[in-house]
């Protein structure tokens, strides 16, 4: 080292200090004693890179790295919560950083995505959380992009979330809840006019969507009951679902819970239970032997049907269009005495009038369960909405076909918004092919199910997701 400039003094006994050795210059790979935010960033860049599913990314990471405990559940807030909130954190970036975000390349709009959630949304430390995200950019990029981020995160620090809402979030009362709930505008609208309301409930329906769900599993009926389930899994009896069983959110991959490997129990949310047993409750005259599930994949409310039909002597068919998808309709219904049939709904070949029994459960927007899907909300478009009702009123006229004079068909879908719940249902029962049955009859202990004949869950009234449902019998 140089002696000190600046000065004539010298003191040349002194020892002299030495330099700290160079860094090295090797393929440059994040820290490694950081999994949980390395897995996290991965999860973003593959929702961002290949519109990847979150909730099927980030397991399959933390199983090839061996990445459990503590750091799965960190690596899990951050991926999900980062995900959820996009939308609302790409906006608070925007106004920190001098480039537009469609000139921040994508590595590093992921990484300050990541880093704001732990800063707004996190008990993480503020300067844990920098210095954390920038260590992650300076191990893959260098020195010059972690710069960059290092400022953004810095100025994104300046305020908390509600300080930042109360100076970016837009006057008007739907989108202002939209924003402060990170959900988009015309999502928050279509809630708005499933409930009628664009005030409290709204905002309580938004935080409720906004907010890391529990998990639901679902009981084989004849071969476990909840309370057993409970018992084993370390759960809550569900409050509506004879057999569902609620964990708290984080609890772990529910997948390695051995009633679920053993195939005695499965993920379901309990909406999902009590719209598949609205079906089997439906007042019937005459012959019930036959059952069908139209849109059955993946099969979780096809497996819980056949369960029911066996109890009950009945039968059960399965139509799948996707062969990929009936192949997991056949692995979560083994066991069950059901027929998978790889056909289009529409054209399903099936016997007309050979049901007694028909379950719709429509392909969706989905919107009634953005919270178990992260990134889906800034990924659906209004536009969506068109092609899925044309398919919805295809789907169940076919379905009013297939079941017999006087037969029932569920209608379901997981989503409020009102031309894919009432606006299918109203326009077959104005067409004169169904009468609209008082589906609440079917949903025996569950408050606050409005003025009907149609049932509409809500995640901030039930727990569960926002599913739709409405029985309907053939004349």
């Amino acid at each position: 080292m140089s002696e000190r400039s600046g000065g004539p003094s010298r003191r040349p006994s002194r020892p002299q200090r030495q330099h700290p050795p160079a860094r090295r210059q090797g393929p440059r790979r994040p820290p490694e004693d950081d999994p949980a935010r390395i897995a996290a960033w991965d999860t973003l860049k593959a929702i961002r890179e290949r519109d990847a599913y979150a909730n099927l990314v980030l397991p399959k990471l933390l199983r090839e790295r061996r990445i459990g405990g503590r750091d799965a559940a960190l690596a899990t807030e951050l991926a999900y919560g980062a995900a959820r909130a996009q939308g609302l954190l790409d906006e608070i970036i925007a106004a920190c950083s001098d480039r537009p975000l469609s000139e921040i390349d994508g590595p590093f709009l992921d990484a300050m995505r990541l880093g704001a959630y732990q800063l707004l949304r996190t008990r993480i430390p503020a300067h844990a959380a920098v210095a954390s995200t920038v260590d992650l950019v300076r191990a893959v990029h260098g020195s010059g992009p972690a710069g960059f981020v290092n400022a953004v995160l810095r100025r994104v620090g300046e305020q908390d979330e509600q300080a930042w809402v109360k100076q970016l979030a837009p006057e008007d009362p739907v989108g202002r809840l939209a924003f402060t709930n990170a959900h988009p505008k015309w999502i928050a609208q279509a809630f708005a006019d499933a409930l009628g309301d664009k005030g409290d409930e709204l905002d309580a329906a938004l935080r409720a969507d906004d907010a890391r769900p529990a998990v639901h599993l679902a009981a084989r009926p004849g071969e476990i009951s909840s309370e057993e389930l409970a018992a084993i899994v370390g759960g809550d009896v569900a409050p509506y679902s004879p057999y569902g069983v609620h964990l708290e959110p984080g609890a772990g991959d529910p997948g390695d819970l051995e009633p679920v490997r053993e195939r005695l129990a499965a993920v379901q949310d309990e909406g999902s239970q009590l719209c598949a047993l609205a079906l089997t409750r439906a007042e019937l005259a005459g012959r019930d032997e036959r059952w069908l599930d139209l849109c059955a994949g993946p099969g979780g409310k096809a497996a819980l049907l056949a369960a029911l039909a066996r109890l009950s002597g009945a039968t059960v068919d399965a139509v799948e269009k996707a062969p990929h998808r009936a192949d997991l309709v056949r692995k979560s219904t083994t066991g069950l005495d059901i027929t998978v049939h790889v056909a289009d709904g529409r054209d399903s070949g099936l016997p007309e009038g050979g049901f007694d029994r028909v379950l719709v459960d429509a392909p969706c927007t989905g919107l009634g369960a953005l919270r178990r899907r992260p990134e889906a909300r800034w990924r659906r478009r209004p536009d969506d909405v068109a092609d899925l009702t044309k398919l919805q009123r295809e789907l169940l006229t076919a379905a009013l076909k297939l079941v017999r004079p006087g037969g029932v068909v569920a209608y379901v879908v997981c989503s409020p918004h009102l031309r894919e719940s009432i606006g299918v249902t109203s326009d077959i029962v104005r067409k004169g092919l169904a009468e609209a049955v008082d589906t609440r009859d079917l949903f025996p202990g569950v408050p606050h199910l409005g003025d009907g004949p149609h049932v509409q869950l809500w995640p901030h009234r039930h727990g569960t997701d926002a599913m739709f449902c409405q029985v309907l019998r053939r004349l």
